[in-house]
């Protein structure tokens, strides 16, 4: 499973990768916004800076709805530097620009997917990634992992190699879950990757063999 980071904040994505884990970066206007990144400019530059800290995998988001607009705005963001991966909202235009970035060679990833319908049309039209959003279908008692459980089901049968980025990761538990049914990517916060690291037998043992080792050395 590939991990991928969801901010903007530059100092979490270098902590992210000097912990040696990260594959690549997802961001967002509201992300950026967070971050206090606005402006045309400060924003390409920006998406400079994430792509110098990390080895591939920056998706960024167009802003645009129509179909040329999401043209216009994904090839200047996929001109910056070719860790670049376009960000499409799943609507109808955006269908067309996945099928219009796939056949230029151009890397995306379809965002705002939450039904298995919407992956398969995003994979028919050439997405390199699908994101599935995870936490905000919790928050409406919806059945997550089986969306993924069902997009990786239909995307074996018919051998798509568009990848299921599982998006909106809030805890261990998503990160874990998702591994476990087959998701290509996670993308999520800091915190959630970190969490991973924690149990409090690992604590509780790493204690007890610093202990003993202060014993056996007589201090």
């Amino acid at each position: 499973m590939k991990f991928f980071i969801d901010t903007a904040n530059l100092e979490e994505i270098k902590q992210a990768q000097d912990l040696g884990v990260l594959d690549g970066v997802t961001t967002n206007p509201s992300l950026m916004a967070k971050e206090g990144i606005t402006g045309d400019k400060n924003v390409m530059q920006h998406y400079k800076d994430i792509c110098a800290i990390v080895d591939d995998n920056v998706s960024a988001e167009v802003i645009s709805t129509d179909f040329d607009g999401m043209v216009k705005e994904g090839e200047i963001l996929a001109a910056l530097n070719d860790k670049i991966v376009v960000k499409i909202p799943m609507i109808k235009d955006g269908i067309k620009a996945l099928k219009y970035f796939s056949d230029k060679g151009i890397r995306t990833n379809c965002t705002l997917i939450f039904s298995a319908g919407q992956a398969l049309l995003a994979a028919k039209a050439g997405a390199n990634y699908v994101s599935p959003f995870l936490g905000r279908l919790d928050d409406i008692g919806a059945d997550s992992f089986g969306l993924i459980e069902d997009i990786r089901l239909i995307f074996d049968n018919y051998g798509y190699e568009t990848e299921i980025l599982a998006a909106s990761i809030r805890n261990t538990t998503h990160i874990v879950e998702c591994a476990k049914i087959g998701a290509d990517v996670m993308t999520g916060p800091l915190s959630s990757i970190l969490g991973l690291l924690k149990h409090p037998l690992t604590d509780s043992g790493l204690a007890q063999f610093l202990a003993d080792h202060k014993k056996a050395a007589g201090k």
